[in-house]
């Protein structure tokens, strides 16, 4: 495997990685403070859901600035990347979990694994320059 390969899929999974810790770390301490529970997740009200939703979209942006930060060159194409990978993952997970209420939470977060893997590329190339230079 060459370097710019192996810098690449370092890139993108670093991402994936800071965001999947990220998500799991924040619903850990809610569910430890007794503000959200995970397991039944239905019984928490609609407001908290979304905030849950929310986070999930701030920290695929986040992730977003680490990918663009260590991509070797095309910066957005490996933040793309991510979000065609994670797209369709998660869209079987929410076709997997259709029937664990509330039905809407598991299709708006695969809804919005493209938009904000874009949106924080778009704000990270605005705000960053990547750490690679060509």
């Amino acid at each position: 495997m060459n370097g710019s390969l192996l810098k690449s899929t370092g890139a993108i999974l670093a991402g994936l990685i800071l965001e999947a810790l990220l998500s799991i770390a924040t619903d850990t301490v809610l569910e430890k403070a007794g503000w959200m529970k995970t397991d039944p997740f239905a019984p928490n009200s609609g407001r908290l859901i979304f905030f849950a939703v929310l986070y999930r979209i701030v920290f695929n942006v986040r992730g977003s600035f680490l990918k663009i930060g260590l991509a070797p060159s095309k910066p957005m194409k490996h933040d793309l990347i991510l979000g065609f990978i994670g797209s369709p993952l998660a869209t079987a997970g929410a076709i997997v979990m259709r029937d664990v209420p509330p039905r809407w939470y598991s299709f708006t977060v695969a809804f919005i694994s493209m938009p904000s893997a874009w949106l924080g590329g778009v704000f990270a190339l605005r705000i960053n320059k990547p750490l690679y230079h060509h």
